[in-house]
């Protein structure tokens, strides 16, 4: 940018300035006004810029570390105890190890394996860790205990195991699981019935198990609002125990899309928040969902109809007849003297 100048010129009256065009006087008033201006974007263009590589960098670390939580979720001792489908009824998850697992990954991830202060600090980012099981779920959250010296801390701590719970408008009560398996008390004479939704449907007689899509719907809508609502608790609990040790963030619930919180109750898995990491004038704020993306073997059942044998996979047929046997593949149903079943013809039986 040219400087401009007076100009000195010399005459018979002596020395005299020459004043500066209105013009140029204009420009060197506009450039003094937006100087500051250009400084102060190119100062916030900077910190925008290192706060999207630190962004990046926590949003690795926690999808990393949950990821790892859900694959340490079904990982067990023995392989004897392997995470296994017990006639599809119930999964065996590690959630310990889930977390221990999370918590390591962190920890790596922020340099603090060998330092016992900075993974205290780590874990007070973490106001909850939750769990989803096949027929239930845990919170890993934070709570005010005693120590060995009499001084107050807080420490993870879990929550007892949460059923699925629903209760429908005429007081049945149902014990939903991740997929069609349900267990429900019947009001009107307290009688319990345990199966897949269609094998159960004829028997009990409750409108909620005749329709397949209702039933998925209500399912889902009750899993979802009962974690939405523990989490909450558990989120404004930690808040209460941090003001109190000067903690000025505030813990609060991520918005998260309906498709998430779909993905959610599709698989058993681990959903984890972090919160509260300062970013310069901000504070970051994340969560992440990592499903242990289980292969579910495919489920026959046996049953014995006109004196013969049948067996037929719970994902295509139905049937009113009592399931004698359940097989995991066609042979092992095969060798033990059962056919194919014709779903038509099951679906009329």
């Amino acid at each position: 940018m040219k400087v401009a100048r007076t100009v000195r010129r010399r005459g018979k009256g002596g020395d005299r300035i020459k004043p500066l065009p209105i013009s140029i006087r204009f420009v060197i008033i506009f450039c003094l006004i937006l100087i500051p201006f250009f400084i102060v974007n190119n100062i916030n263009i900077s910190h925008n810029r290192k706060h999207q590589i630190l962004e990046t960098r926590y949003n690795h670390a926690i999808d990393t570390a949950t990821q790892d939580a859900a694959k340490a979720l079904i990982t067990n001792a023995s392989q004897s105890a392997e995470a296994q489908y017990e006639f599809q009824k119930r999964l065996r998850i590690n959630k310990e190890e889930a977390a221990q697992t999370f918590f390591n990954s962190l920890y790596l991830n922020f340099n603090v394996f060998n330092d016992p202060i900075g993974q205290g600090v780590i874990q007070n980012y973490v106001p909850v860790i939750l769990i989803v099981g096949y027929d239930g779920y845990y919170v890993y959250y934070m709570d005010e205990y005693t120590n060995a010296i009499g001084q107050k801390e807080l420490k993870h701590v879990w929550s007892p195991k949460k059923p699925y719970a629903h209760k429908d408008q005429n007081g049945n009560t149902f014990a939903f699981t991740l997929d069609d398996f349900v267990t429900v008390n019947r009001n009107a004479d307290q009688k319990w019935f345990e199966g897949f939704r269609g094998e159960i449907a004829s028997t009990a007689g409750i409108s909620l198990l005749n329709d397949a899509q209702t039933f998925d719907q209500v399912r889902r809508a009750s899993i979802v609002n009962a974690i939405q609502k523990d989490l909450e608790y558990y989120i404004n609990k930690y808040n209460n125990y941090a003001k109190r040790i000067g903690v000025a963030y505030t813990f609060t619930l991520p918005l998260i899309s309906q498709e998430q919180w779909n993905n959610t109750v599709n698989d058993v898995g681990v959903l984890s928040f972090v919160q509260g990491i300062p970013m310069g004038e901000k504070y970051y704020n994340n969560y992440a969902l990592g499903g242990s993306r289980l292969v579910k073997k495919p489920v026959y059942n046996g049953i014995i109809a006109n004196g013969r044998k049948y067996y037929y996979s719970t994902n295509s047929c139905t049937s009113t007849f009592t399931t004698v046997e359940i097989f995991t593949t066609e042979k092992d149903a095969a060798s033990n003297g059962y056919i194919p079943l014709d779903c038509a013809v099951g679906n009329r039986q």
